[in-house]
């Protein structure tokens, strides 16, 4: 990236930031401001967000079809759908009020209220109450009352004449039962209309959606004009304006013929050290398949660290294989990626990144269920021969040994390949931080964190498989503890007194200490492979086991069906959810950590005119 600053005349701001629009390589740098144009801007865009999620909930699919419905001005619009909003709203409101007005009154029947005032004027007073038994049974026998109802807490009853000292009268309804439920009646066929209206303009979000998106790069637009700065002092028709951003070091001869074009003063550098310029992945298409991860995680590296697409979609391609663990489900996932994959392509002419991400992850899936025998938990001795012959010697039961026996040698070769895995992936890391660092001397730090990585490997191996089968080697404790002094030595060597660069280093012995402690933990972590795969072998095992266990006849057919579906999907969407839990968080976490990243970075994002999907 190249850092640029763009002046022109402040008379030609307008003009110049249209022009630059046009261009679409500049990556401006934001900025907190604020102007009359942005909160007009802004407050549109609200309204229209509203509104299109509005008609989002009230889409149906009978309503999709755009060409049966007279296209309106967004603007008109959204003010439509946002009147219907507050106008359901209010009568669901209503609504509400009616029917808890109509259970208040319910034990009272259907009389007309207007009658008691009738009767009042007539000089008769009646005044209802609802009052406790126990309050009723006190009341003076002198007091002339009407029961009318009564239940086992209250009775309902009108008083002639005088009311009853210390007691409220109730509260005559305004409308009679029958009045109020017609009225309820009229308000739900008020908000079912407004809802069939909201499902019809439905068909009309696209142009909601199409103005949205003009409006958000007229507010992009409002907050370069804004964000510009302008000379003081200066008369207005002298007066400069600037802005700064960050573009492709491969644009820079784009924007140097558009600002002789224009008349632009144009300053390009690289950036400085405090500034956060934004990043720019470029892969070929065959490591950008693994993108829609990183969108999905919204994660992006600081324009300083690594791009580890490469290696990202290497080790979880096997992340994602381990967890979920069974070439069937490798071959069902195959299958909806094809189907999903062609469907898709009717429509674009491509196959879609996230659906050949799917196709690979699902053909790793298929060859590590292969290798270890696992199709859709059947046992291995029920496997037909041609199964059998694919499984590797590593994950195949040895049959001199007891079952018990044999699947605990099986296992352990997992876990041991997991550990292998966590490994290479950790001297992988620091073996980059080594490229990083050279021709420093710190460089050697990076190469003695890397010997402790692979001492404590050997360690790992002993504490948690078998302490016979893997007993540590004497070269690996010289490795943990000559690795750790190696990094003490040359971690602060970055010029000036060497002496004093090691004292400064061990100033941090007690982070770094955890840290050495923390990678032994971070190997060990990759057993979560194993484990989370194991898990997912032994529910399809279980569900496998219900549906054998059933009567024979159509009932075991049919309930079987039914068991091994629903079964086998809920455990495949269950390892699915692991994968995101554990395949991801080995990537960001354990490997990413020993990297030193960060994820801080901000996604190039260049001011341009974003190209709209005609209707």
């Amino acid at each position: 990236m190249k850092k640029v600053a763009l002046v022109v005349f402040d008379r030609e701001r307008e003009a110049s930031l249209e022009a630059l629009r046009k261009l679409g390589v500049v990556h401006l740098e934001r900025k907190n401001v604020s102007s009359d144009g942005l909160s007009s801007v802004m407050e549109l865009k609200i309204q229209a967000e509203h509104a299109l999620g509005i008609l989002r909930n009230a889409a149906t699919k009978e309503e999709t079809n755009t060409s049966i419905v007279q296209k309106t001005e967004p603007a008109a619009l959204i003010q439509e759908v946002l009147r219907l909003a507050d106008q359901k709203k209010q009568e669901q409101e209503l609504l509400a009020a009616d029917i808890k007005e109509l259970h208040r009154i319910a034990a009272w029947g259907d009389f007309e209220p207007a009658s008691l005032e009738d009767l009042r004027k007539q000089g008769i007073t009646l005044i209802p109450y609802e009052l406790p038994k126990k309050v009723y049974e006190k009341l003076d026998p002198a007091v002339s009352i009407i029961v009318l109802s009564e239940d086992k807490t209250l009775v309902r009853c009108v008083v002639v004449g005088d009311p009853i000292p210390g007691e409220q009268p109730f509260a005559l309804p305004e409308l009679s039962y029958s009045a109020l439920s017609n009225r309820i009646a009229q308000r739900k066929q008020t908000i079912a209309d407004i809802e069939k209206k909201l499902s019809e303009l439905s068909s009309q979000m696209y142009l909601i959606e199409r103005e949205l998106q003009r409006l958000n790069e007229q507010a992009e637009f409002e907050a370069a004009k804004a964000s510009m700065e302008v000379t003081e002092d200066t008369p207005p028709e002298l007066a400069i304006s600037w802005i700064t951003g960050y573009i492709p070091a491969d644009a820079a001869g784009k924007l140097k013929r558009a600002a002789a074009e224009y008349g632009w003063a144009l300053i390009i550098d690289d950036p400085n050290e405090g500034d956060r310029p934004p990043t720019l992945v470029r892969n070929p298409a065959y490591i950008r398949i693994v993108q829609p991860i990183f969108d999905l995680l919204g994660t992006v590296p600081g324009y300083h660290e690594y791009d580890i697409s490469m290696s990202f979609l290497v080790f979880f391609s096997l992340f994602f294989a381990m967890i979920i663990g069974d070439a069937g489900y490798g071959v069902l996932i195959l299958l909806l990626s094809l189907y999903f994959g062609f469907k898709g392509k009717k429509k674009t002419g491509k196959f879609a990144d996230g659906i050949l991400l799917l196709l690979l992850l699902s053909s790793v899936t298929i060859i590590w269920g292969a290798i270890n025998g696992t199709w859709f938990a059947l046992p291995y001795d029920s496997l037909p021969a041609f199964l059998k012959a694919l499984v590797i010697p590593p994950f195949r039961p040895n049959p001199s040994l007891a079952p018990k026996e044999a699947a605990r040698l099986v296992q352990q070769n997992i876990k041991h390949l997991c550990f292998i895995i966590g490994t290479v992936q950790l001297v992988w890391a620091h073996m980059k931080n080594i490229k990083k660092a050279l021709p420093s001397l710190t460089a050697f730090a990076q190469l003695g964190w890397l010997s402790m990585v692979l001492g404590l490997y050997f360690l790992v191996l002993n504490l948690v498989l078998d302490k016979t089968a893997f007993p540590v080697p004497p070269f690996a404790i010289w490795m943990i503890g000559g690795g750790l002094a190696t990094y003490f030595v040359f971690a602060e060597q970055k010029g000036g007194n060497f002496i004093a660069n090691i004292l400064k280093s061990f100033a941090n012995f007690l982070p770094t200490f955890l840290s050495a402690v923390s990678s032994f933990s971070d190997i060990i972590s990759y057993i979560r492979l194993f484990a989370v795969g194991l898990a997912g072998f032994a529910i399809a095992e279980s569900f496998n086991g219900m549906a054998a266990g059933l009567p024979a006849g159509m009932v075991r057919i049919l309930a079987g069906a039914l068991i091994l579906f629903f079964g086998h999907g809920l455990n495949l969407a269950m390892s699915a959810l692991s994968v995101v839990v554990h395949g991801v968080r080995l990537n960001m976490l354990e490997y990413s950590g020993h990297l030193g990243m960060e994820w801080s970075g901000v996604k190039y994002s260049p001011f341009a005119v974003k190209e709209t999907a005609q209707q």
